[in-house]
């Protein structure tokens, strides 16, 4: 079986993607995958948030700018987080310069240049993340191409709700045109606060549009995915009960990722 590529986006700013998708990565190394995430926002924040140093290093925008095999190997390092664990997890880097190829009228030599260069790599891994940019630019279309699903990333808010909705039109206009292997993994609300009527109404109403499309479970609102995204840590080395709240929370959204595309079957036999 093939790599399992996984696009993490919202087409709205400040809903926690990279935050989720730092979760995702941090439960896939506890669970043993080969894992390889890909920076593609340009904010480059995902990087540094996985303890990434960047110095000689090439990054995302010479892969997009040449994606050749020994581009892409000297644009992928280890993470930091390996430092205190035996897994691989390794980063695509990322970089300011990215937002020259997030043009809104992409060639579709454009979009297909990220498949391309994951296809140099996929033997290594089991699984690739990629943080996308919150835009339907040419960024985000690159990384659809690319993948196998797309996980959209919400919160329980008015103008969120509604870039949910435009994110799964989206996905179902890139699938018919260009890819048909694309498919949503579905909606992961984040930042949900409990005792909030709004986002209880919310959330319902996303229920309502969406059905089984709304992932279980939500994520709740919680400083300790902050704390360990400061530090550059994983979320699964974090200490305390907030922390191991959420890491049980992001390994079963890994396991529903694992359950869909069966990698967890794959990475087993291929190190049997």
């Amino acid at each position: 079986m093939a790599v399992h590529v996984l696009s993490v986006s919202s087409l709205k700013g400040g809903v926690g993607k990279t935050t989720v998708t730092l979760g995702l990565a941090s439960a896939a190394l506890a669970k043993d995958l080969r894992t390889l995430v890909v920076d593609l926002d340009p904010q480059s924040d995902l990087s540094t948030g996985m303890d990434i140093d960047v110095t000689g290093r090439l990054t995302v925008a010479d892969v997009l700018s040449s994606p050749k095999a020994k581009v892409v190997r000297r644009a992928i390092t280890p993470s930091g987080w390996t430092r205190d664990s035996s897994g691989t997890i390794d980063v695509l880097i990322g970089s300011p310069s990215a937002i020259t190829f997030d043009g809104p009228r992409p060639s579709v030599r454009d979009i297909w240049k990220l498949e391309g260069a994951l296809a140099h790599v996929e033997a290594d891994y089991d699984l690739v993340l990629i943080d996308c940019a919150p835009s339907l630019n040419a960024l985000t279309r690159t990384a659809w191409a690319a993948s196998d699903r797309v996980a959209v990333v919400t919160e329980p808010g008015l103008f969120s709700v509604a870039a949910a909705d435009r994110a799964l039109r989206a996905i179902e206009e890139i699938r018919r045109g260009l890819s048909p292997r694309l498919q949503p993994l579905g909606i992961i609300v984040n930042r949900v606060r409990e005792q909030s009527i709004e986002h209880q109404y919310r959330i319902t109403e996303l229920r309502d549009m969406f059905g089984p499309l709304v992932l279980a479970p939500l994520l709740p609102e919680r400083t300790s995915l902050q704390q360990a995204q400061g530090a550059a840590k994983p979320l699964h080395a974090w200490p305390g009960e907030s922390a191991e709240e959420m890491a049980g929370h992001f390994d079963a959204l890994l396991e529903h990722v694992a359950r869909t595309a069966k990698i967890g079957d794959y990475a087993a036999s291929s190190r049997a």
